[in-house]
């Protein structure tokens, strides 16, 4: 295969991966807005921190690593977030510049009655579309 010809397919499947992905997400952003009052984003969120194994919640920098958002987008969101009754924040005892977040109950509660609508979401995008994605480093790496 040449070398132009391969160029091609990477960049054929990354578009694919790209189109899969903001199909899924658009529809994952309209179900969880539409049943739950929640966007995208601010699921992703509620999600790390209700599964966290950390007592003390989690470090905003971990955090925004976590959900693909710049420190700044994050610290926005959890403020939106946190007005809701969703999420608090607090300082790290041992070290004043770490803001940690922590998910409410009522945080908790809005997360968990939006998973199945996630999941279902999940199920009915992802099998028509990412198969084929799924794969693609794999055979990313074999073109090369």
């Amino acid at each position: 295969m040449s070398s132009g010809t391969a160029d091609s397919a990477l960049v054929e499947q990354w578009r694919g991966v790209a189109q899969c992905h903001a199909k899924v997400s658009c529809a994952l952003e309209k179900a969880l807005e539409r049943d739950h009052g929640i966007g995208l984003s601010e699921y992703e969120v509620l999600e790390r921190l209700a599964t966290c194994d950390c007592e003390d919640g989690k470090r905003m920098q971990d955090l925004a690593g976590s959900v693909n958002l710049s420190q700044s987008a994050l610290s926005r969101l959890i403020g939106r977030l946190e007005t809701a009754g969703l999420v608090h924040r607090s300082m790290c005892a041992n070290d004043r510049r770490g803001i940690y977040a922590h998910i409410t109950t009522d945080g908790r509660d809005r997360v968990e009655a939006a998973r199945p609508t996630y999941c279902s979401v999940l199920a009915s995008e992802l099998p028509a579309s990412a198969p084929a994605q799924v794969s693609a480093p794999a055979t990313a790496a074999a073109v090369r």
